[in-house]
């Protein structure tokens, strides 16, 4: 029998509960939810803010200055901001409104055709209100699509209706979802080149690679949440090497900065692109780069709980038969080499329940 507790124990349980699906070092402790009583906030620290564009434009320099600039900040914080990335910011205007569609102009019943199912290492489909853990009733219904879920080979056979609840959706997305995959090697050799190993090493891995990419609808806020005490996303730490989000228009992402044990209330620029590592990247950087604690919380601002927020982050991950190992060149392995689908789904049991992982021979 699973030792997970009741999901409404999420509300007052600290991560340190749940220590045993770890499968990086994590020392910190914190409330999965906002916690007036105990928390506190780091008014000061500032996410670096990193522009692409030094990269894109400005030769062998410019490359070497942004991954500079860029491991230093992920190395810091696990966070930071980038601008210059090239991504027309009208698709990410455009995101916004036709995820709002998804979810606001067709009925659960319609969506619930597409209850989240696992595929490979990642439960793909639709999420309801409450549903994303098992740990914490998050105030927020979502969707996730990995790479089966777009025609991103031109397949004449390709049915969108197996995913989408219009084959439109598809279409739209997959031009958003290439534009980021455009990112992905720009950002990896980045890092790579900053920790001071052949910036190349992931690129096989990383082309075509795996990804979850997952639209997020938070509905507005009523009185009977409110009092609940709920959160509308708990606490924790991506599964990926990083993760790729749009700066969203409604505030409540939080950031907590290990150093103090302080949260930063992270509110960018329309139009930037959040980027965050994971689980992954600290196992292979062997804990250089941080899987950094994050959360979402309600708005500041009372007004804000009457809008609905949208939030559409896309997780790089990599293939389920590759291993994850610390990468040549850094000294004192504190890892053993572990394959992706033990590694991930050991992890992602935490929120889906023990039986998870059994399948992993």
């Amino acid at each position: 029998m699973s030792s997970t507790p009741k999901q409404e124990d999420g509300i007052n349980a600290v991560n340190q509960n749940f220590s045993k699906y770890d499968q990086v070092n994590k020392e910190q402790t914190y409330h999965l939810v906002e916690n007036e009583s105990t928390d506190e906030f780091d008014e000061e620290y500032q996410i670096p803010t990193c522009d692409m564009r030094l990269f894109f434009e400005g030769g062998e320099a410019g490359k070497k200055q942004f991954a500079a600039e860029l491991g230093a900040a992920l190395e810091g914080i696990g966070f930071a901001t980038l601008i210059g990335h090239g991504v027309d910011t009208e698709l990410y205007a455009e995101a916004q409104r036709k995820t709002a569609e998804i979810f606001e102009q067709t009925t659960y019943e319609e969506r619930m055709v597409f209850k989240a199912e696992r595929f490979g290492s990642v439960n793909q489909g639709y999420f309801p209100m409450k549903t994303t853990t098992i740990i914490h009733p998050d105030l927020v219904e979502g969707w996730v699509f990995c790479r089966r879920a777009f025609n991103l080979d031109n397949d004449p056979n390709f049915d969108a209706a197996k995913f989408w609840p219009s084959p439109s959706y598809e279409a739209f997305f997959r031009g958003l979802v290439q534009s980021h995959e455009a990112l992905i090697l720009p950002i990896m050799q980045s890092i790579l080149s900053y920790l001071g190993c052949d910036p190349h090493h992931y690129d096989e891995k990383l082309n075509e690679t795996n990804f979850g990419f997952r639209l997020n609808y938070y509905p507005p806020i009523s009185s009977s949440e409110d009092a609940s005490g709920a959160g509308r996303m708990l606490g924790h730490e991506d599964v990926d090497l990083f993760t790729i989000l749009p700066a969203q228009e409604v505030e409540g992402l939080q950031v907590l900065n290990r150093e103090n044990g302080k949260w930063i209330r992270l509110n960018p620029e329309p139009g930037s692109i959040i980027l965050n590592t994971g689980d992954y990247m600290q196992r292979i950087t062997n804990d250089r780069l941080p899987s950094t604690t994050h959360r979402v919380s309600k708005p500041l601002k009372k007004d804000l709980f009457e809008k609905p927020r949208i939030s559409f982050p896309m997780a790089v991950y990599v293939w389920e038969d590759e291993t994850l190992a610390v990468l040549p060149g850094l000294e004192n392995p504190k890892y053993e080499p572990i394959s992706a689908v033990k590694f991930h789904t050991n992890i992602t049991s935490k929120y889906y329940g023990d039986d998870y992982a059994k399948e992993v021979k």
